[in-house]
């Protein structure tokens, strides 16, 4: 069998952990090879070797069948390899051409870069694809979907034929998640060969012709996605059986808990993001809140927050309204937030864990007696929400956060925020980026803030997430709620048309 990588044996070593331990990767040309397994699997780490930013302790790599020594990421694309990181490796205020070519630039006479032969090259490869970029445009002025198909140009401008994908679709829309799927067939139709790093079974499912399954940093085996289910593929990942649905009692709601009242909010450009938008939650409920990303959710979350200024409207938490508290205040008032961007809003990430833990309460008793911080009582917290929340670190409180893996960063935020026991709780994006088993996890946790008579707002891009773990779910579009649903009694394809505008139900609060 001819392959185009192979990588056997490969062990690689950090301070205190082994992240691949004795790991054997063969893939094919043409095919679309999945890389599955939890957050902190070791998936990152093994094609961090590939692409030249590892050397392993031990093993060898092949490339076409030949033993080569990949010292760094020019290295790999001479061979032919490119990789699109899960965080964008990109200048914001770079055009995309100057993204593109940044470090393989052509050149003038007396050295100048030749831009317009860039410009030219960049065009015509964006519509061999149809990737559909604007090579003029600057990235910062880009969709977040746009800006993944520039890092997709940078390899094939390098004339890419191995080309890694590091979890693509974790903030990518639903329409853009098919579009990628059909740019990666096409990819492997013309003989080139993907591994796509994810922990997302339904897309492996999708698009890929074999998967290979770690679990903490060894290889647990390589099976035809053709001959597996998803039930398999959990099992494999997570070596125990996973429940895709989330066992919720049934229940009546509570009083009411939060009252938003004609809420209207401006975006950074001054343009009205949330538009005279109303709604009730209520004690005891998940109220989820579907929408195609940029339609007023982040607006409507830094509003609630206390991150954004309100235009017109009001809060009202349990009957008092908040609409002009502070971000300290609007916390102290009982406002939990788990924010969709855990390294922008979430956490400091060059604090330790243990600072990470008590960010909103570290000049509360016990934690601060007299404006001195008690170090032994912060410690306490923090060592009782590790536990609680199964966060796993290299040196228990004391972890850099930066260094942890993104799905135990997450669990830290929400052991943070639920510990607080807020009667408020907005859930944005929760899972974003978290394999199978944190997602089960972080589920049955916020249904049982719920059993505790907790208001939650839950928000979030994945529709099957919505369905399944809330008691309403209401529909935004363009700033407006356009439609109340029971979850029993809709489905995603009715979701998707009032998503998209193109179908409204009468909106009541009920």
């Amino acid at each position: 069998m001819e392959y185009v990588i192979e990588m056997l044996n490969i062990t690689k070593d950090f301070p205190g952990i082994r992240a691949n331990d004795d790991v054997t990767l063969r893939v094919k040309k043409g095919e679309i090879h999945a890389l599955l397994g939890e957050n902190g699997a070791g998936k990152s780490t093994l094609m961090s070797i590939l692409f030249g930013l590892y050397r392993p302790n031990k093993g060898i790599i092949k490339v076409n069948g030949k033993e080569v020594q990949i010292d760094d990421p020019h290295v790999a694309n001479d061979l032919g390899i490119g990789m699109v990181h899960q965080h964008f490796k990109l200048v914001e205020n770079f055009t995309v051409t100057e993204n593109i070519v940044l470090g393989s630039e052509p050149k003038k006479s007396f050295g100048r870069v030749d831009i317009e032969k860039a410009t030219k090259k960049v065009s015509e490869t964006s519509e061999r694809y149809s990737l559909s970029v604007d090579p003029s445009s600057k990235i910062e002025d880009i969709s977040v979907g746009m800006q993944q198909r520039v890092e997709i140009l940078k390899m094939l401008y390098r004339d890419a034929e191995i080309l890694i994908f590091d979890e693509p679709t974790a903030v990518l829309t639903p329409q853009e998640i098919d579009d990628l799927m059909d740019i990666m067939r096409m990819f492997a139709k013309e003989g080139k060969s993907i591994i796509l790093i994810t922990h997302k079974l339904k897309e492996i499912l999708a698009v890929a012709d074999t998967c290979t399954v770690l679990r903490r940093g060894k290889l647990v085996g390589t099976v035809d996605v053709a001959d597996t289910n998803e039930k398999e593929l959990a099992e494999m990942m997570v070596g125990r059986e996973v429940f895709f649905q989330v066992d919720k009692p049934k229940r009546e709601p509570g009083k009411k808990v939060v009252e938003i009242k004609g809420l209207t909010v401006k975006d950074n450009r001054k343009l009205k993001a949330v538009n005279n938008l109303s709604i009730d939650i209520y004690a005891g409920e998940i109220l989820g809140l579907a929408g195609i990303d940029g339609n007023g959710q982040t607006e409507l979350i830094e509003a609630l927050t206390g991150l954004r200024k309100i235009e017109s409207g009001k809060v009202v938490l349990n009957d008092v309204e908040i609409s002009n508290y502070s971000i300290r205040e609007i916390t102290e008032a009982g406002i939990g937030h788990i924010p969709q961007d855990r390294h922008k809003f979430g956490l400091v990430l060059d604090f330790r864990l243990d600072e990470n833990l008590v960010l909103q309460t570290y000049y509360q008793k016990p934690n601060s007696v007299r404006g001195i911080l008690n170090q032994e009582a912060i410690t306490k917290k923090a060592e009782q929400i590790i536990e609680e929340f199964d966060v796993r670190s290299g040196k228990g409180a004391e972890t850099s956060a930066r260094s942890m893996s993104g799905g135990n960063q997450q669990k830290a935020i929400i052991g943070r925020e639920i510990d607080r026991s807020p009667a408020f709780l907005i859930a944005a994006q929760p899972t974003r980026g978290l394999d199978v088993g944190a997602i089960e996890y972080i589920h049955n946790r916020l249904v049982a803030e719920r059993e505790k008579e907790r208001a939650i707002l839950l928000v979030s891009l994945e529709l099957d997430e919505i369905l399944n773990i809330s008691d309403r779910i209401a529909v935004i579009y363009e700033g407006e709620i356009v439609g109340i649903l029971d979850p029993e009694k809709t489905d995603e394809k009715e979701i998707g048309l009032m998503m998209s505008g193109s179908k409204r139900v009468g909106v009541a609060n009920e």
